[in-house]
């Protein structure tokens, strides 16, 4: 990938350096507009780099934060759902004990 990247810049850049010679003789101010051309090329290949870059980040922050948020979201669901599942169950287990406490009251002692 970046040996491509390399030679696609070689090709970019090293295109107008083929006439340097021949422009030199007609325009001594051939380099300064050379110059100019080159960084406004590179100028635009690093803008548009940057701008690839930042909506890869965009996307993949966008879904990063919406499994975090279903991660959060199934969690918040799961405790609630263990906590009212152990307040049934608490639940049954005082009405168990409690019916039972009741049936030991009812026994009486018997006098002989």
């Amino acid at each position: 990938m970046s040996l491509f990247f390399l030679r696609f810049l070689y090709f970019f850049f090293m295109i107008r350096l083929l006439f340097f010679v021949k422009e030199m003789l007609l325009n001594p101010f051939y380099p300064l507009t050379l110059l100019k051309i080159t960084t406004l090329k590179s100028t635009i290949v690093f803008l548009i780099i940057l701008l690839i870059k930042s909506n890869l980040l965009r996307l993949k922050g966008g879904l990063i934060g919406g499994l975090l948020a279903l991660i959060l979201i199934s969690g918040i669901l799961a405790s609630s759902t263990i906590a009212l599942g152990s307040l049934v169950y608490a639940y049954r287990l005082n009405k168990k004990s409690n019916t039972q406490d009741n049936q030991i009251k009812d026994l009486e002692t018997i006098n002989v």
